[in-house]
């Protein structure tokens, strides 16, 4: 019989976290909540209501916290991560576990964008989400709707594939690219999700920018020619669009202006050189 964990990364959900893990019980054999050095009463709670509850003495973050729970249900078949503060459906796990019970899946990442099937993201969010999906696409080489989906499943055989380097919420995007270098199949089922509940205390700016850098850096390693040949050609059109500016200006004599012109050129060709020689390098020791 095939046994399912769900792992339930919280920090200060007591508000939350007990119908979700009431709910989540009726799919799962055994409820898994991380507690990451909550100051409230998020450990207690989890706990009377049936779950194991595992506790970090200090709030380390997400990627630790998915690490700390991966590693205790490694022997479990499935494993289904959701967000604790009641934004996921539980009712909606045997859809998210579907493809991996039937064979054709390894990772199933719940979407919220599948068919454009969302439509109360708030915009702000949506933006932030488009920008991250695309940098997570290109680090992977996928086609993914919700890079930033934190309901997903997992097969018991795609876990030593992880080494959850990020400990803050890049561990989402840090996965799929992971899952994709590996051969992994990653499928993506629709799922619903509610915005009338508090999500991240975090600032969003500030934890998308924290993302987007360490997709950036994975990025530089398995997809150099993106990083560096996206970055270079920016930077070579604007080194030309400055030099044609001092060619059709009273400036064209200023040497000073010239220079500056020709090294931001130089230094774009440099980059977008060194992205075509460090693909060429990963290509073969593929």
């Amino acid at each position: 019989m095939t046994e399912i964990a769900l792992l339930v990364p919280a920090y200060n959900e007591e508000i939350a976290i007990a119908s979700m893990i009431i709910l989540a019980s009726k799919y799962v054999d055994e409820v898994i909540v991380i507690d990451d050095g909550s100051t409230d009463r998020t450990p207690e709670i989890s706990q009377q209501v049936g779950a194991t509850v595992l506790k970090h003495k200090t709030n380390k973050g997400k990627g630790a916290a998915l690490k700390t729970g991966f590693d205790y249900a490694k022997d479990f078949d499935v494993i289904v991560t959701m967000d604790a503060d009641g934004q996921h459906n539980p009712d909606e796990i045997p859809i998210v576990v579907k493809p991996i019970l039937d064979g054709v899946a390894d990772i199933v990442n719940g979407s919220r964008y599948l068919d454009g099937a969302d439509t109360s993201t708030p915009t702000y969010r949506r933006v932030g989400q488009t920008i991250l999906d695309s940098a997570t696409n290109m680090a992977s080489g996928t086609k993914l709707t919700d890079s930033q989906s934190g309901f997903r499943a997992f097969s018991k055989l795609s876990l030593s594939y992880f080494t959850f380097s990020p400990d803050g919420f890049g561990i989402e995007s840090d996965m799929l690219i992971e899952a994709s270098n590996n051969n992994l199949r990653i499928v993506e089922v629709g799922i619903s999700v509610r915005y009338d509940v508090q999500t991240t205390r975090d600032n969003p700016v500030v934890q998308g920018f924290s993302v987007l850098m360490s997709i950036l850096e994975v990025m530089r390693f398995n997809r150099p020619l993106y990083f560096y040949g996206i970055g270079g050609s920016i930077i070579l059109f604007l080194g030309i669009l400055m030099l044609l500016t001092l060619f059709f200006s009273k400036l064209t004599g200023n040497i000073y202006l010239l220079a500056i012109a020709l090294f931001v050129i130089i230094f774009a060709i440099i980059l977008i050189v060194i992205g075509i020689f460090m693909d060429t390098k990963a290509k073969f020791k593929k």
